[in-house]
């Protein structure tokens, strides 16, 4: 334990560092996100410190490799390679819009790569699906919600909270699920450093955010703890591996569907999701850009220690666990909507 602890202190501390680094070299650059119509932000702000998050995420995995290989659960270069491609992808994407006939083929290749390394025989849905159809379908829920992961990216602090409630869940499920006797060895050590990561980043991009995140970020961030969850699902915590994630799962499908009824183009940017609403309302009641961020970002950040919650008790109480945490996100969404 003691390993675990010295270890995410000092992701931390470098993802503070070159977060820092990052910012500095983006500003010189006058890489930045100017305002529209769409924003939620009113400032040109520096955008890519998505590459600060990756390659911090990057170096504690290598070192995780070389100094306890046998800690490095559910490391699989065919993911490192794959989240690799898709940060340099989205980086392109960020400096120059690259359109979604381009970067979806890109998703779908890089998930499909990915079905191929999971662990014992892969079936995400237990056998209750043909091999070849439980494939087909996890591709395209695993590029869903990578997708989703970059949707949600919308204010400060969003995706900073999302990524320590969904990987430090699966750090501490993991820890929970060791102390069983036989129990399955999950990926603990590889989620933790992505909270650590997520942390560090949060220290910048708290608000006012004195930088972005970017595509470079968000969407190696969501293929990445895609299959986390993936892995969870193949070693039977399948109930753990939807409640985790169950908030943007929510806010960005539900918005989705909406979106897509009105006969809208659902790949185009918006300021409909509901946490984005809700940011919008509290502003016009009053309330500055930085206190509604904050506000709602909190609120996010609390419903995720309630989920992490739920998904340990979904060990024991899996159906019980499920219904409240629809309850809980529906709570939640109820209010941002009102």
């Amino acid at each position: 334990m003691i390993f675990y602890i010295v270890f995410s202190g000092i992701i931390f501390a470098l993802s503070i560092l070159l977060t820092g680094v990052v910012l500095r070299w983006l500003r010189h650059r006058a890489i930045l996100d100017a305002p529209n119509a769409r924003s939620n932000h009113d400032t040109p702000t520096p955008r890519g410190g998505g590459i600060a998050v990756a390659a911090t995420i990057a170096i504690a995995w290598i070192a995780l490799l070389w100094l306890r290989p046998d800690l490095a659960i559910g490391l699989n270069p065919a993911v490192m390679l794959g989240a690799l491609g898709l940060c340099l992808l989205s980086w392109l994407d960020d400096l120059r819009p690259l359109g979604a006939g381009l970067r979806l083929p890109a998703h779908l290749v890089a998930c499909a790569i990915g079905i191929w390394a999971l662990p014992d025989n892969g079936l995400v849905f237990q056998g209750l699906l043909p091999a070849w159809a439980d494939a087909v379908l996890v591709v395209l829920i695993w590029a869903g919600f990578l997708n989703f992961y970059n949707f949600m990216d919308g204010i400060d602090g969003i995706t900073g909270v999302e990524t320590v409630g969904i990987a430090g869940g699966l750090a501490l499920f993991a820890i929970v699920v060791s102390m069983e006797p036989a129990s399955e060895s999950l990926p603990m050590a590889a989620p933790l450093a992505i909270a650590a990561v997520a942390a560090g980043f949060l220290v910048w991009n708290w608000p006012p955010a004195k930088l972005f995140m970017g595509d470079v970020g968000s969407v190696p961030l969501g293929y990445c703890l895609g299959w986390f969850l993936l892995f969870l699902a193949v070693k039977g915590n399948w109930a753990a591996a939807v409640i985790l994630p169950a908030y943007y799962l929510a806010d960005a499908g539900l918005t989705l569907v909406i979106r897509a009824a009105r006969g809208e183009k659902v790949w185009l940017a918006h300021k409909e999701h509901f946490y984005q609403q809700a940011v919008a309302s509290r502003m016009n009641a009053g309330l500055s850009r930085r206190r509604a961020h904050c506000r709602i970002s909190a609120v996010i950040a609390c419903l995720n220690a309630a989920l992490v919650a739920l998904a340990l008790l979904s060990l024991s109480h899996a159906i019980v666990a499920l219904v409240v945490s629809v309850a809980m996100v529906g709570g939640v969404l109820w209010w941002m909507k009102r």
